[in-house]
């Protein structure tokens, strides 16, 4: 199992002085926790991509190159690259040139994204939500495969063979397909025979098996190889030498973003109870201290009939700098490698 990052660049206050962190400040700080990242093994690192106030990574291709030039391992990727809302043969060019930079090291989880402003933004219309995005899918994977297309759609000017240049340094860029828990996903996934990097925000991980079970049933009707069908899971995440200082280093930043989001969407206010329930072990929290994130990843790779990929979405509006370093460090000098482990004892 590789074990990985996400981040969404979100603004930070820091708890210590409640100032808020300049883009400048923040941007770079996120650059360190890429490096770290790679300087204690993590498998990858995700940036998402957003076009609001409180988040800095509406170009994450760039944010992805900066990281590219100070490591020398980790896998780069979006997390997710709003597809529905962007040109193909562009998000196709910089992730390319991110490869090349990254020497092989380039990847694009792509979806639709769980904001829309992005739509409205670049003059696209809300009612061809999945149209958008399917069409734009079908071309990237073309230009994945020929420089030189031959394609026709409804949202873009068609190509007539124009070179799309340049080519990644690895023969096949990577492309993972973003979902949420809508069945259709699932199975436009696994019938494009397209890895799947799954978002799971809460409840528990269990109900997720059926959803991942029809990706793989339709991956398999459609002639891929079990092999190539991988299942990717995104969740929230923090590590700490204890569980009662992760949960309350965590819960005060957590609070405040679902807070804001709710606002827009009509969720209840947020409360330290729900908060604990999901990170107990039934819930879809990988907070903790080590021995407890170790099982709950144990555990998710168990009930979903095996993961390719986990990775911790650690954003955190209310965190200093100094703590994420350390829970970057704990992941990967004490989880990942008993995670390892304990996964290698098991096919003994």
């Amino acid at each position: 199992m590789e074990i990985g990052i996400d981040s969404f660049a979100a603004t930070v206050t820091d708890p210590d002085t409640n100032l808020t962190l300049s883009g400048a400040d923040r941007l770079n700080h996120l650059i360190e926790e890429i490096e770290r990242a790679d300087a204690v093994g993590l498998d990858s690192f995700g940036v998402g991509e957003h076009h609001r106030r409180e988040y800095l990574d509406a170009a994450p291709a760039i944010i992805l190159a900066a990281a590219a030039s100070r490591t020398q391992g980790i896998r780069l990727n979006s997390a997710v690259t709003v597809l529905s809302a962007d040109d193909p043969v562009r998000v196709f060019q910089q992730f390319s040139t991110l490869d090349l930079l990254s020497r092989g090291r380039a990847e694009i989880v792509v979806g639709r994204g769980s904001f829309v402003e992005a739509y409205p933004l670049f003059g696209l219309d809300l009612h061809d939500y999945d149209a958008l995005f399917a069409e734009k899918l079908e071309l990237l994977l073309k230009l994945r495969d020929d420089p030189q297309v031959h394609w026709q759609g409804r949202f873009r000017a068609p190509l007539t063979g124009q070179g799309v240049y340049p080519r990644p340094q690895q023969e096949s860029l990577p492309i993972w397909l973003g979902v949420g828990g809508t069945p259709e996903s699932f199975v436009r996934a696994g019938t494009l025979g397209l890895p799947l990097m799954v978002a799971i925000i809460g409840g528990s991980f269990r109900r997720f098996r059926p959803l991942v079970d029809l990706y793989r049933q339709a991956g398999l009707a459609a002639g891929h190889p079990a092999e190539s069908l991988r299942v990717g899971v995104h969740a929230f995440g923090f590590v700490a030498p204890t569980s009662q200082e992760a949960r309350d280093a965590f819960y005060p930043g957590y609070a405040r973003m679902i807070e804001t989001i709710g606002r827009e969407r009509g969720w209840p206010a947020p409360s330290r109870a729900r908060f604990d329930a999901e990170c107990g072990p039934a819930g879809a929290y990988l907070i903790g201290g080590v021995q407890e994130v170790v099982d709950k990843v144990l555990h998710v790779n168990e009930v979903l009939g095996g993961v390719s990929r986990l990775t911790f979405q650690m954003t955190n509006v209310v965190m200093t700098h100094e703590r994420m370093l350390r829970a970057i460090e704990l992941l990967g000098q004490e989880v990942a490698p008993l995670v390892r482990e304990r996964l290698l004892e098991h096919t003994r």
